[in-house]
């Protein structure tokens, strides 16, 4: 026996529309079928990798949305879809790896779905809305729909400023609008996408389009196309198809069918909402709550898959999984865990807010996590070699365990346990802790001031330095280990002779700029990877850094270099510990602390200037937003009146305020000019 649903709050309402509204017959069949759980998806498009903002809608569509709506644990499913219906830009590789990357994040779906399971349903479906007159087979040229398209557009503006469509913009031929075959028989369209189905047209001259709205303010309802021919396998049906339906027709009918609740989508889909729900109405099928939200705008990268694409096709990246991308695989093979990716998330939150986040609070994330957990060890980037020329005295006056140095994994976590570090005659400096001339603010090595050396406590001091030209080859020094030594100001890491060569990419920002522009390939940073050939790490780590642990599909060791950052193990690495042979590669996950810059004086005006340019970007997106608000539902909908009023009229007008007071007709006739106001923008904004 069915249970009923359980009670959701109204937390993902949204615009509403009179063909969402679902008969009693088909809730009652709906509620039958879920049987008391609510039901979301997650619905990936396999055109290219998972980035960041997949991650923002995984953990919506898996748990945000459900805590929202005070959905129980037991209640709640999650569909993973492949939205898997353009053959052209599809492949297994991309199928492959968002089950790889929605497993690794820890998400569980109900069970695994493709659109494309659907073609035989979906086709019936159209023959449906043919037999219906509300589809028909439309031999339009591309140019001919464009055409189309802008008449419709500045006679619907024409309509909503109260003008005459027919002077404004009159019909030049009734081939062009409605189109020559809009009004074609059943019998016809039905043979024609027989025909279609059949491989007996070729690409591009004919189409299958639903019979919508000409007259509709939102250009998304000007008769859409359902089905183009495309003579291309497809990845995961096959070659059994050679016509195939677009995202707008296949969506919502998969939602419908796959009995989901809440479609969550962001906000650029927000004018798809009237041909969902439209589609859904002229098949009489069950409508889900569509909800949009913002989408995940993040500093100093882009998240367009077209962008995307482009970094990887023009070799300005490694590929996909190169750790400067904002791919799911990029960012694991930068060393961000799931935990990491899934706390930002959660931080980020969802709301239908436009905003952009800063890199930084992706990085403090990261900080925070790999602090508890990562295992330190010493490191150089760029290695001068020291000599201790005092260093049999100081080895015979060390006392028990001698030059070998118990090290704690974790300065704050014991049970992380501790490794040995060796001091040798010849250790390594890094080129960062060594300057030839003084310098009052430097407090590291330099031939006039000593320096504290790590775990040891003695003084380092700098007795010669010895050049290959102006580079500095070799330091010859000597450890002050007397008790009347002065306390040195810092204390610098090192590495002993038997250390591990390897090599360190540190990963800064993709882009200059915060925000790329649409000249985005201009704006790549030069210094995005600097990679450093000849570093050098504490032997201790050997075991951990083998190439038999390596899994690109996982995370990979990762270590804190101290007084460096969070580094991790990269898949180029070929190490074997037991040979000691083959490449160890590192990548820099983040620094141990904000990179902050030399204060300038100009700081406090880049602020202001950073300041002023957000707010511009958010009015920007605040009149965006109030753009897709048609006229009659302006009080309703827009944040400025939202909650304002309680009663309106026929056309919208308010009539009475949240309390329930009667407005005065001098408040009445304000709201009508803004109204009209708001009409004029808005049908502009349609042209």
């Amino acid at each position: 026996m069915a249970i009923d649903q359980p009670a959701t709050s109204n937390a993902l309402a949204a615009r509403d529309l009179e063909w969402a509204k679902n008969s009693p017959e088909l809730l009652s069949e709906h509620a039958a079928i879920n049987n008391g759980v609510i039901r979301t998806r997650f619905p990936p498009e396999p055109n290219g990798y998972l980035h960041v903002g997949h991650a923002k809608s995984m953990n919506m569509n898996f748990r945000l949305a459900f805590e929202k709506l005070g959905v129980p644990a037991e209640h709640r499913r999650t569909i993973f879809r492949y939205d898997d219906t353009n053959p052209d830009a599809e492949s297994p590789e991309y199928i492959d790896s968002l089950r790889r990357d929605l497993e690794w994040l820890g998400w569980t779906p109900e069970r695994t779905t493709y659109s494309s399971d659907n073609f035989q349903t979906l086709y019936e479906l159209a023959v449906k809305l043919i037999r219906r007159g509300l589809a028909y087979v439309c031999d339009m040229t591309k140019a001919e729909m464009e055409a189309q398209r802008d008449l419709a557009k500045r006679r619907s503006s024409a309509a909503a400023m109260g003008k005459d469509p027919d002077v404004e913009a009159p019909i030049p031929s009734a081939d062009i609008l409605p189109g020559r075959n809009r009004d074609t028989s059943v019998e016809r369209n039905l043979k024609l996408f027989e025909e279609m189905k059949l491989g007996l047209h070729d690409e591009g001259t004919l189409t299958l389009r639903l019979k919508m709205d000409f007259e509709s303010a939102n250009p998304n309802m000007y008769d859409l196309v359902a089905y183009r021919i495309r003579y291309t396998p497809h990845p995961h049906a096959g070659k059994g198809w050679c016509i195939y339906p677009n995202y707008d027709f296949t969506h919502g009918i998969c939602d419908s069918l796959e009995r989901i609740d809440y479609s969550i989508c962001t906000l650029e889909f927000e004018t798809r909402r009237e041909p969902y729900y439209w589609i859904l109405w002229a098949l009489d099928m069950f409508r889900p709550k569509v909800y949009e939200m913002s989408r995940l705008n993040l500093e100093y990268t882009v998240l367009s898959k077209r962008r995307l694409l482009k970094l990887v096709n023009a070799h300005y990246v490694r590929g996909w999984d190169d750790p400067r991308m904002p791919t799911i695989s990029g960012l694991r093979r930068r060393g961000y865990t799931k935990e990491i990716i899934n706390n930002f998330c959660n931080d980020v939150g969802a709301t239908r807010a436009m905003n952009v986040v800063q890199m930084d609070k992706l990085c403090q994330v990261a900080r925070l996590t790999l602090a508890d957990t990562t295992r330190r060890a010493m490191a150089v980037l760029e290695p001068i070699k020291v000599v201790i020329g005092n260093f049999t005295e100081v080895a015979a006056k060390a006392g028990e365990g001698g030059l070998t140095f118990d090290v704690q994994n974790s300065p704050t976590d014991a049970s992380l346990g501790s490794h040995n570090v060796t001091l040798t005659e010849t250790v390594y400096i890094d080129t960062e802790d060594f300057r030839l001339d003084e310098d009052p603010n430097f407090y590291r090595l330099t031939p006039g001031k000593p320096v504290g050396i790590k775990y040891h406590g003695g003084n380092l001091v700098c007795d010669e330095v010895v050049k290959d030209r102006e580079k500095v080859k070799e330091l010859k020094c000597h450890l002050d280990i007397s008790e009347r030594r002065s306390k040195p100001k810092s204390y610098i890491t090192w590495v002993p002779s038997d250390g591990i060569h390897c090599e360190v990419r540190v990963y800064n920002h993709l882009f200059k700029e915060p925000e790329p522009s649409d000249r985005w390939e201009e704006e790549l940073n030069p210094d995005s990877e600097i990679v450093h050939p000849n570093a050098i790490i504490d032997p201790s780590v050997c075991e951990l850094v083998d190439k038999k642990n390596m899994d690109k599909w996982k995370s990979n060791q990762a270590l804190q270099f101290e007084r460096l950052g969070y580094f991790v193990l990269d898949i180029d690495t070929t190490f074997d510990s037991i040979t000691k042979k083959g490449k160890l590669v590192f990548n820099r996950t983040v620094s141990l602390k904000e990179d902050k810059a030399v204060v300038k004086k100009d700081d406090v005006e880049s602020e202001q200037k950073r300041k002023r340019a957000e707010q511009q970007r958010n009015a920007a997106a605040a009149r965006d937003k109030l753009m897709t608000i048609e006229p009659k539902d302006l009080f309703k909908l827009a944040p400025e009146y939202e909650g304002k009023y309680s009663k309106f009229d026929d056309t919208g007008l308010p009539t009475h305020l949240a309390d329930g007071t009667e407005l005065t007709k001098s408040a009445k006739k304000k709201l009508e000019k803004e109204r009209t106001k708001h009409t004029k923008k808005f049908a502009k904004s349609k042209k």
